[in-house]
Order: C-alpha cells, then structure tokens, then sequence
C-alpha cells in the first residue's frame, strides 16, 4: 500500500493519496483545489486515480474534486445523502471499494454536516485492524467537527450535534484502538475549536485524551461541542455553497495579468480590491493608497476571506515572483477575481509618491505613553480563546473575522492602535479600518507579544 497525507499549513489542510502498489489502482480524499501534487506523485509511481473522495461539502477551503476529475477522468465520490449540481457516485454506509488488496470502507458519519462520512483504510483485504481511519471533519486529533456551520441553512446545530455523538461513539470508537487517525484538519482551523498540531493519532489515544470523546450523557456531549465555537469566516457558507456547484475550474500555472499604475487605479475606482500581500513592514513604508494588507507569508486565504467579500474583483501588489502563489493561494479558497497585478510594484510605488501613503506603526513604549496621555482606542483583534488569557488593559475585542461588521463599535474620531498577536492580522485590520476612513490609525510592532514580554522585564 502506498499512503501520503498532504499537510497545508495556511489552511490546516490534510488530504490523502492512497494506492494498491500491485495494481496501481489510486484514490485521492479531499483534495486542495491545484490538484499538481497529486498528479505528480502518481505520474512518478505510475499510478492511476481513479476515484475522488470528498469526506463532506468543505466550507473552509474550496476543493479539488473537479479539477482532479477533468485531468484524470475519475469519478467523485460522495456520501449517499449529498446534493450536488455535477454527477458524482453515492457511497453507501458499509460499502467496501476495492484498489486490489487494498480496502477501503465507508462509514457514514454525519453530525459535522448529515453527508459526513469517514474512510477505512485496510493494508490487505483480510485484515481485522485497520491501518487507519480518514475521519474527515467528523473526529480531529483533540477535539470533533463543529456542528453549527450548518445553522444558516437551518440545520439545528443541537441535532446536527446528536448525530455527531451516534457517529462518534457508533462508528468510529467501535474501531480497534491501534486504528491510526488521519482527521481533515489541525490546529488553526475555524472547524473545530480546540484541534491539536498533531496531524495523525490512534483511535486508543484519543478514547483516552480527547475531550469530547469523555464518557458523558449524550445532552453534556451535544453541550461541550456547541459551546465556545468561535464566529466563523464569512467566506465558509460561500464555499460551501461553491463546492455543490459545478464552477470554473483552477488554472494553476497562469500568474496574474500585468498591470500598470494607471490599469490598477481605474480598475480600483471602479470597485476593485487592491490588496498588498506583501509583510507588514514594507507595506508601511510605502503601499498605494486604500489598499489592504494581508501578507502571503501567513495565513495569507483565511484572512482575506475574513476582510473581503467573496466575489470581490481584486488587484495585487505582491513582490516580484509571488504573484502566481497568491493567486493560487487565493483560489484554494474559490476567491478567483484577481484581475491582474501591478508591474513592478516596488519600482512603481517609489516612483508615484503622490499615490501612495504610509501606514504608522507604533512600539508597546510609544503606546503607554498614548495611553497614560489619554483620548486613544486600543482594539485587540485576536480570537476570542487568545484574549480569554489576557489583554492589554481597555482593549476593545473584536476578532479581524468581525471587524467590518463591528466598525461602529470603534470611535471613529481620534487616535486607534490595533493589535493581534505578533502583527500579521493588526496590519491588516487597521488597512481595513483606513479604508474604511479611520484617519488615525497604527499598529502595535511586536503585538500582544511583545507588550507582555515588556511586562515580565524582559528585552524584545
């Protein structure tokens, strides 16, 4: 048996190539949207995919189902109950799919949504003990799927989460403790709210350290799961929703269009997002003037998804070479509007000064003393599990994902210094608020971070 999991970092992403080395017959599970990788493992190892399976409709990322589908002619795979505008092949409850001696068996799990099903992985047809178990968005290591991204579209989160605990106690802990788990997603995913940075585990362990697998009544599980979920991204229902369609498909070797100055500028009067991926400091020296920062280098999809509505046209100003990585970027979360890039943007910027501006940016001294002076909003823009350990005194909290909706709990008139962490998502949510007109705005160097590091009398 050959077996790969694809870890994504900027997304908290795994998928999984499996194949039966003696027939070469391959599967591939929730796969990202430029599907490249895969192809190239299974070109390299002679393999053929032929089936596609999709564990549940993703509302974090958009899949690459489609894509894998166009360029290799497999089928895609769904649980039985699913909706979706292409044609894909029901899996049923208990069915088993066959790569030779490699078995694969489905297990309807839902609960994080009613189409969730988990994969079994057998080495050889015979064995008893799985090798593992793809648990999709159902089980992670540390924690299970969130069963409230649904409640837009009226499923009860409280049912969704009753089915959530027939899955989990049912199904997937009737499995022997030495099966392995490969879950959809690690820490850093809005998925769940307590995931761990481990990316695989055994069913054993997590009987015994997983929180939600506690023996409970099954009201105190449904209470456990539904409570504390942070505000999702905005972007999830969008996805979800892209992810049932049959759109446009990833063209993953195209960079963006080159535009110049004067293309950008039009092109932003007229609606379009210009979005500077490059790090907070060079932005601040100097970036075209209403635009939004948010650096390729982090989590580059997820916060964007978090200060721009889907379907937004968009601009890019990266650094020379990273354009085609943030388009793709981009794209894994179906956000396909970028209508081109500025042309040499360095070179471009330091010669139109009259179109840029500076972003001011202050240390955790500088801030005291505008604190002990008086008349200054300070915004901690962290997660609500991040702050739930401290802040800085007087700090209003509004995560970045709930900024736009929140501006007007902001005082609009006087100084505003924004802080997250380390300073990726401040230097973003205070572009949003200068674009927004804030006309006072920095952020803390170093964030919250430093401003502690401070307070234990230690040197930044």
């Amino acid at each position: 048996m050959f077996f790969a999991q694809y870890y994504l970092d900027c997304l908290s992403q795994a998928s999984y190539l499996i194949a039966d080395e003696t027939t070469g017959r391959a599967v591939v599970v929730d796969p990202r949207r430029d599907v490249g990788e895969y192809l190239d493992a299974a070109a390299e190892r002679g393999f053929t995919i032929e089936l596609v399976i999709e564990t549940h409709f993703h509302a974090d990322f958009l899949s690459g189902h489609l894509e894998l589908a166009r360029a290799t002619g497999a089928e895609i795979g769904y649980g039985e109950v699913a909706d979706a505008d292409f044609e894909f092949r029901r899996l049923r409850d208990g069915e088993r799919i066959s790569l030779g001696d490699v078995t694969l068996e489905v297990l309807a799990t839902p609960g994080h949504t009613p189409e969730s099903i988990s994969i079994v992985v057998y080495e050889h047809a015979g064995d008893t003990v799985p090798y593992g178990v793809l648990t999709g968005d159902t089980l992670f290591i540390g924690d299970v799927g969130r069963p409230d991204l649904l409640a837009s579209k009226g499923a009860a989160p409280e049912d969704l989460a009753r089915r959530l605990h027939a899955s989990v106690h049912d199904k997937l802990l009737a499995l022997p403790d030495d099966t392995r788990v490969f879950p959809g997603h690690g820490a850093g995913s809005a998925c769940g709210k307590s995931l761990s940075t481990e990316t695989q585990s055994t069913i054993g362990e997590q009987r015994r350290t997983n929180y939600a697998l506690a023996p409970m009544s099954v009201d105190a599980f449904v209470a456990a799961v539904t409570e504390g979920q942070s505000r999702p991204p905005g972007y999830f229902t969008f996805d979800a929703g892209l992810n049932r369609s049959d759109h446009a498909l990833l063209d993953e070797t195209s960079p963006p269009a080159a535009l110049d100055l004067e293309a950008v500028r039009r092109a932003q009067a007229a609606g379009a997002v210009v979005l500077d991926t490059r790090d907070a400091a060079t932005f601040s020296a100097g970036h075209l003037d209403g635009s939004l920062n948010v650096g390729v280098e982090g989590r580059f999809a997820e916060y964007v998804g978090a200060v721009v509505d889907p379907g937004t046209p968009l601009v890019l100003v990266s650094d020379h070479g990273s354009e085609l990585e943030a388009k793709v970027r981009l794209a894994r979360i179906g956000y396909d509007r970028v209508d081109g890039c500025l042309a040499e943007a360095e070179a471009t910027l330091a010669n139109a000064p009259e179109a840029t501006a500076r972003a001011s940016r202050v240390t955790v001294d500088e801030l005291r003393a505008r604190l002990a002076a008086g008349g200054v909003a300070v915004v901690d823009v962290r997660s609500p599990a991040e702050t739930a350990s401290g802040t800085i005194p007087g700090a209003l909290t509004i995560p970045v994902n709930e900024l736009r909706a929140r501006l007007g709990e902001i005082p609009a008139t006087g100084p505003v210094v924004v802080y997250c962490a380390g300073g990726y998502r401040s230097s973003a949510a205070a572009s949003v608020l200068r674009r927004a007109g804030f006309a006072d705005v920095s952020d803390l160097l170093g964030g919250y971070t430093a401003w502690t590091t401070l307070d234990q009398g230690l040197v930044v």
